[in-house]
């Protein structure tokens, strides 16, 4: 697993991004597949978001999927993901991380909460109840 930090606005913890990551990969059994994970800024993710998804604005997650045994990259909005966790009574930044990388990472396995009934918001709910995200 590859984790970039892209932006300068909030401090990235890469070691222990990796270290929940690596726990996370175990929990989904994937330990074997390589994937990225990049942090950006808004302005960052909004292009990304224009260009594939036709969405003139910033997100806090995208997923792209891979080929092969390459699972894909994940794209964060450090400032998205720091203003929802300022916003809730609940989630630190950190924590929020936690949260959008999960879902990024059910996207990169082909799981999607836009068309599969429900299935992807049932996995997620479990690992981040059982990851406190």
């Amino acid at each position: 697993m590859l984790v970039l930090n892209r932006q300068r606005k909030h401090t990235i913890d890469r070691p222990e991004i990796r270290r929940f990551l690596k726990t996370l990969m175990k929990a989904l059994d994937i330990s074997d597949r390589e994937f990225s994970v990049v942090f950006t800024t808004d302005a960052g993710i909004r292009e990304y978001n224009q260009r594939y998804r036709g969405f003139d604005k910033p997100t806090d997650v995208l997923s792209f999927r891979g080929e092969n045994e390459y699972l894909g990259d994940i794209l964060i909005s450090s400032e998205t993901a720091y203003n929802q966790a300022r916003r809730s009574p609940t989630l630190s930044f950190e924590t929020n991380l936690h949260r959008l990388m999960l879902h990024g990472l059910l996207h990169l396995m082909g799981y999607d909460h836009e068309t599969d009934n429900g299935e992807m918001r049932a996995i997620e709910r479990t690992f981040r109840r059982k990851f406190r995200c």
